[in-house]
């Protein structure tokens, strides 16, 4: 019995001691109820209104005029009398879309931050505070770039947030929304930081925090608190293949937001920076090709005519390994560090050429509205892979004058069989400028390039295709 009963008394104390351990695990979980209590308030819901006529185009109600009319039409003045000189469009010819968002007072004197999408082509923005007031919104400005938008009411005296700073979120970290996910007002949910830095396609300005926060339609706009009660992200998007919340969310960092709203408040508009470079990522095959010990950094592949990087000497070929003091391990992480620069400031791109690190300064200057050069600045991966069976001709003037080429450079790319280049994806069409960084202007510079080439390595080969340049690797067979 002595030995049951020491075996029973080790059994209870090994059973506190797990209690214990529980119930400091459960007490070691953050509390939100007080940060709930405290900043809820300065989180509004946000509806908008579309107005469409039956043909599905806009329309403004208060804005049809009738047609003219003869003066000396019986029916003129029966019209004018019944409509008037603007009239009112009946209900039966035009609908309302209503959408749902979220979003958060920054001043006490009304100005709030929510999402581009959210109010973007609305008629009427309408704001519902945590007290039940509403308030018709005024849009300051939208830049759909960084999907921020600046709203105001007319009012004192609010319940605001605090900033804090997403740079200094940690992998990991507990965060909280708040928002009006399918119009449930006020819902709090929480997670933890996924990742940083992510960059979405189509997306090229925005390093969004990545969190695990469920995030649904209607969250969109809200705040993303840290620990302390401070605001460090917006929630813009969720990644879905069902509609719904996947645990993928995102959210743009807080300083890049205030840095939009800034310029919206104060100009109407967003600048951002441009270097004028096509670029793409570095694989493991072209880093090979490159002499690289691993594949990072943003690869050139064209240096668009009359650019800030033209001007400052930036070359096709060149690796920017660093752009302001901040690591490019991405080609994907170069556009938002540009878009962020001061205009017309000097910048220190560190670039990788022929083996050798440099110091480029480039005088930043603010993008162009020219959609054509804003597709230029995404950076395209290199989807084309491995090893060459090529009918390549010199072109004439005019060729290289149509397809946007430099009047000195390029061979055309007439055939392509069975082999390395097929297989590595170059095309009938395509035409080469650069082989290993060495120009290519005629088809005795081609045929040394591959002559000269060693076999089983990557050759780095620079294409224009359809008015865009991409360095294809090539992979010559063993002889």
């Amino acid at each position: 019995m002595h030995l049951y009963g020491r075996f029973f008394s080790v059994l209870s104390i090994l059973f506190l001691m797990a209690f214990a351990t529980s119930a400091n695990a459960v007490k070691g979980l953050p509390d939100f109820t007080g940060m709930v209590e405290k900043y809820s308030p300065a989180v509004v819901n946000i509806s908008t209104t579309q107005t469409f006529g039956l043909n599905g185009k806009r329309i403004s109600p208060h804005h049809f005029r009738m047609p003219e009319m003869d003066p000396d039409n019986p029916f003129n003045d029966l019209l004018q009398r019944f409509f008037g000189e603007q009239m009112e469009i009946p209900e039966l010819l035009h609908r309302d879309s209503k959408s749902l968002g979220s979003g958060f007072i920054i001043s006490e004197d009304g100005y709030i931050i929510t999402n581009h999408h959210v109010v973007n082509k609305a008629d009427k923005i309408l704001v519902t505070l945590t007290d039940k007031r509403e308030f018709k919104a005024k849009l300051i400005g939208s830049d759909k770039g960084s999907d921020i938008a600046l709203i105001k009411i007319d009012s004192e005296n609010l319940p605001v947030v605090t900033m804090g700073k997403a740079a200094e979120l940690k992998v990991g970290e507990w965060v909280l929304a708040i928002g009006s996910p399918f119009g449930f007002e006020h819902s709090v949910t929480a997670g933890i930081v996924s990742a940083k830095g992510r960059n979405l396609p189509d997306e090229n300005y925005v390093p969004f925090i990545q969190t695990d926060v469920a995030i649904n339609p209607g969250n969109s706009g809200g705040p993303l608190f840290n620990l302390d009660g401070e605001v460090v992200g917006v929630n813009s998007q969720i990644y879905s293949r069902s509609g719904g919340f996947m645990g993928l969310s995102f959210a743009i960092p807080v300083e890049l937001a205030m840095n939009v709203v800034e310029q919206l408040k104060t100009t109407g508009k967003v600048a951002r920076g441009y270097l004028g470079v096509l670029i793409q990522d570095v694989t493991h095959e072209l880093a090979e090709s490159f002499n690289m010990k691993r594949p990072r950094g943003a690869l050139v592949a064209k240096v668009l005519p009359d650019s800030p990087a033209e001007a400052a000497g930036l070359r096709v070929g060149d690796i920017i390994l660093r752009y302001n003091g901040q690591n490019v391990d991405r080609s994907s992480q170069l556009p938002p560090l540009v878009g962020g620069s001061p205009i017309d400031r000097a910048a220190k791109a560190e670039v990788l050429r022929d083996g050798k690190r440099m110091i480029i300064d480039v005088n930043v200057q603010q993008l162009p509205q020219s959609e054509k050069i804003a597709r230029d600045m995404k950076p395209r991966q290199a989807d084309l892979h491995d090893r060459a069976g090529l009918v390549v001709k010199d072109m004439s003037s005019d060729q290289r004058k149509q397809l946007g080429i430099n009047m000195d450079e390029g061979v055309l790319v007439v055939d392509v069989k069975p082999g390395p280049a097929r297989i590595a994806g170059i095309k009938v069409g395509d035409v080469i400028t650069r082989i290993n960084n060495n120009p290519i202007n005629s088809t005795r510079d081609y045929d040394e390039a591959i002559l000269n080439a060693r076999p089983g390595r990557n050759l780095a080969v620079l294409v224009h295709r359809e008015e865009r340049a991409l360095f294809i690797p090539l992979k010559l067979p063993m002889k």
